[in-house]
């Protein structure tokens, strides 16, 4: 089956100067590091992309300058999660509007949505949309799980193409296979990038990782290795990747993973490391740490 989206697509970090300012030469090498990796194809305005920290004007200008940056060599994905259903669709006629491929939708926070909720909202915003819709997963931070049933009734949804989970729960991810006799044209990808090689195995198109913002060459190496069955490999891209998530242990807030990934690019000299409020960047002894993993990770030959 020819799905639409397979491999490894970053959830690709917002490079900042200041709090409304687009770091414009930082996103420029970075979509090109990405691209020169390897990658599938770039999802902009997702957790790691501090989207609900960042203005509406300031996505809008992600977005435009992202799919000219990419100039159609990979697709581009968009977030559209918002708490209000019109700034969803007004993204997503932007995101087409530029050029992007698709729109992708986590289930609104703040007031937790129930299911029959969750389900109105996702049909009644299908109509308004001008692209295809990737579900997203991110019970953590929404409060709120896309449950297996309401997938199912989705499933019957034509412009709905794909789901990302970032649950990290492997039973969960192992039940979305079940949705493929309905769809076996979705596309089912693992947020968590540690668990790639185990979501390949249960049948999963790939990997939305956080860490191939850094290294997208590991992550693409460590995909291939595993279509190709090649338990080599997948173990000496998996050893690298285990010890990159090192860096996500730094600091004390649930902010630290987007600390840690910016840093990180940061230090590779790919872009400016500023957060968007409430959060700050590492300050010089976390970034000292950063460093010394960055520098200890066993990175396969091709993978640097």
């Amino acid at each position: 089956m020819n799905r639409p989206f397979s491999g490894i697509i970053p959830p690709v970090i917002t490079p900042l100067t200041d709090r409304d300012t687009l770091d414009h030469a930082g996103l420029e090498r970075l979509v090109e590091h990405l691209l020169v990796g390897g990658v599938h194809g770039l999802f902009i305005l997702g957790t790691t992309g501090e989207a609900p920290s960042l203005g509406y004007r300031l996505r809008r200008e992600l977005i435009e300058r992202t799919c000219k940056l990419t100039a159609g060599r990979v697709p581009v994905l968009v977030g559209i999660t918002d708490t209000a259903f019109v700034e969803s669709v007004g993204v997503a006629r932007h995101a087409a509007d530029c050029g992007a491929a698709a729109v992708v939708l986590s289930t609104p926070y703040y007031f937790p949505a129930g299911q029959t909720e969750l389900l109105g909202y996702v049909q009644n915003l299908l109509p308004q949309l001008p692209l295809p819709l990737v579900l997203y997963n991110m019970p953590s931070l929404t409060k709120v799980w896309f449950e297996l049933g309401t997938l199912a009734t989705l499933a019957d949804e034509e412009r709905i193409v794909g789901i990302k989970d970032s649950s990290g729960d492997l039973t969960y991810f192992e039940s979305l296979m079940s949705l493929r006799g309905a769809r076996p044209d979705w596309s089912i990808m693992i947020g968590p990038e540690a668990m790639l090689p185990q979501a390949m195995k249960l049948g999963g198109d790939g990997g939305v990782t956080g860490g191939g913002n850094a290294y997208p060459r590991l992550f693409v190496e460590c995909y291939k290795a595993c279509v190709a069955g090649d338990a080599a490999r997948i173990e000496a891209t998996s050893r690298a990747i285990n010890d990159l998530q090192k860096i996500y242990d730094i600091g004390k807030y649930a902010s630290r993973y987007i600390k840690a990934t910016k840093c990180a690019c940061s230090l590779l000299g790919l872009c400016d490391d500023f957060m968007a409020e409430p959060f700050h960047k590492f300050h010089a002894p976390e970034r000292e740490r950063v460093r010394q993993i960055l520098e200890s990770l066993p990175l396969p030959e091709n993978c640097r």
